[in-house]
């Protein structure tokens, strides 16, 4: 399968293409989108939910592509995580 680079608010993530109309690829692209943005953030799932103030539990299907995160929401994450890098809080 070919991969592609999948931008996030600054964060590049190399993700499988995925058929566009495929849902549950769709939700895969996301779930590893996230968990490259919380890896990218140093912190681990317990204290990044804590950090943004994301139940535990919500973050985790997420991440593990039980549930689809909005893509608003992604980016608002990355976003985030790329500000507070840059400022050296992270």
């Amino acid at each position: 399968m070919k991969k592609e680079t999948y931008n996030v608010e600054g964060i590049e993530i190399d993700v499988e293409h995925y058929a566009v109309d495929d849902t549950d690829a769709e939700r895969k692209k996301m779930a590893h989108a996230f968990k490259v943005i919380r890896e990218e953030s140093g912190m681990n799932r317990k204290d990044f939910s804590e950090w943004l103030g994301i139940p535990y539990r919500t973050m985790q299907e997420w991440e593990l592509g039980r549930r689809m995160m909005p893509e608003y929401v992604l980016r608002l994450i990355a976003y985030k995580v790329v500000n507070e890098r840059q400022k050296g809080n992270l």
